[in-house]
């Protein structure tokens, strides 16, 4: 039996929504999907909640419409702004002397309790990528091995608990539950990458609108993550303060025009900013320049956090580039330039049936990614955001709390006091047949004493 899955992709300048059927064996099938301008958000962040959730409720209406199904829970992507990442390991014994998925259950959430996570920050994944039976290091996969101790080292990924709060309250607000939340660019990296660049170790970097998204693969799972606040708009605003022209004919200048190999010296005639009526011409070798020089930046900023992360060493299979910053033509042969002898290559997001042509592009490879990690598509084990260890063959389920669905909403539990009184309470019935008993009880004690005396 198939199941329904709604994945919403909160990007920083546009949100998208997918439905997708997937059936027993995991396979994917997107029956709808709907694309609108997000509004209420800087930087991957929500800085709107009323105008995010009406974004967002636009682009999940369009894709009911096209779906024809109704899905009330979804799996929504997060920016890498605001978060932090640290290392943590656990260790437990193996009373059984076999692991079984309990024992690896409880070394991850040892970890877990191990690392030392602020107060203001919650856990958005837990993510193993050593585990050690014994003596042995880097086992794929300790389930059923016999063992006496079982270690486990872990990267964890936390944002800020008002991040999180924000982030459900517009979901919320457009009549969607949370189920889940993922990180980006670990989306972007399931949508994108096979089981050979995993195994050797590669960078995923998910360049869009305003941000940059950094995510290191090393056997098999992210030990590094990390964000830049730049995108293809921060080319766009360079672009209308060198050429004194508004944002909207800056913007179509980079599409038309934006280019970081050929070189031009033609005219073209753009609008003076301020004054719709002037316009004024400008060469196109200053568009080259100016455009150039932002995404050299860029790219020289993305390669100095790979050195920073200490794992350059080890991501054999080089760089993979993502999103719709990275369409700009000629960027890839910058990118080869920028990160050395590092080989790079352009990704777009995995072919699944149904998948419309315009879902076909690199900006869409997030919004893919989370369709692939509801069928499972992740790591071997992880602790997700709903402190819940996940493993690829567990049984499809959907967690919706309370919580999740109005946070600001308290149920009242009553207590194990008000429980126990309640059981003591006795019912009309019972008074009833306890009064009866006690006229019962005077009128026989009466008839015996008429009876003695």
């Amino acid at each position: 039996m198939s199941r329904t899955v709604l994945a919403i992709d909160i990007g920083s300048t546009k949100i998208c929504a997918i439905i997708a059927q997937i059936n027993n064996d995991n396979n994917i099938s997107i029956t709808g999907a709907g694309t609108t301008k997000a509004q209420g958000l800087k930087r991957g962040s929500i800085t709107n909640i009323e105008l995010a959730s009406r974004s967002i409720k636009t682009a999940v209406e369009d894709a009911k419409r096209v779906a024809c199904t109704d899905v009330k829970s979804a799996i929504v992507s997060m920016s890498g702004a605001y978060t932090k990442s640290l290392n943590s390991n656990g260790i437990v014994n193996i009373q059984s002397k076999e692991i079984s998925f309990k024992e690896i259950e409880r070394v991850m959430h040892t970890s877990l309790y191990n690392a030392n996570i602020p107060n203001e920050y919650e856990v958005l994944h837990a993510l193993p990528f050593n585990f050690k039976v014994d003596d042995q290091d880097f086992i794929e996969d300790p389930l059923g091995m016999n063992a006496s101790r079982l270690e486990v080292e872990t990267h964890i990924i936390t944002t800020q608990k008002s991040n999180l709060n924000n982030l459900k309250k517009a979901v919320l607000g457009a009549g969607v539950a949370v189920e889940n939340i993922v990180l980006n660019s670990y989306a972007s990296s399931i949508a994108t990458l096979n089981d050979d660049e995993k195994e050797l170790g590669i960078a995923v970097i998910d360049m869009g609108g305003n941000t940059s998204n950094v995510a290191i693969h090393a056997g098999n799972s992210i030990r590094y993550n990390e964000f830049l606040g730049v995108g293809s708009n921060h080319v766009t605003s360079d672009l209308s303060m060198a050429l004194h022209t508004p944002l909207n004919f800056a913007d179509e200048v980079k599409l038309t025009y934006g280019s970081l190999t050929d070189e031009c010296s033609d005219l073209i005639e753009i609008p003076v900013i301020g004054d719709m009526d002037s316009t004024h011409e400008v060469s196109l070798d200053v568009v080259h320049n100016v455009i150039y020089a932002r995404v050299e930046e860029t790219l020289m900023i993305l390669a100095q956090f790979i050195e920073n992360s200490g794992l350059k060493d080890q991501i054999g299979a080089g760089i993979v580039l993502t999103g719709g910053f990275s369409k700009m033509k000629g960027i890839r042969e910058l990118a080869i330039a920028t990160f050395g002898s590092l080989p790079v290559r352009l990704a777009r997001p995995m072919e699944t049936d149904g998948l419309f042509n315009e879902l076909r592009d690199a900006e869409f490879s997030s919004a893919i990614g989370l369709v692939m990690y509801a069928a499972y598509a992740y790591t071997p084990y992880e602790i997700d955001a709903n402190k819940r260890v996940r493993h690829t063959n567990e049984t499809p389920t959907i967690h919706t709390t309370i919580d999740d669905l109005a946070p600001s909403v308290k149920i009242p539990v009553p207590s194990q006091e008000e429980v126990l009184e309640k059981t003591k309470m006795i019912t009309l019935e019972d008074e009833k047949i306890n009064k009866s008993d006690g006229t019962s009880r005077v009128t026989k004690f009466w008839n015996w004493a008429t009876q003695l005396f």
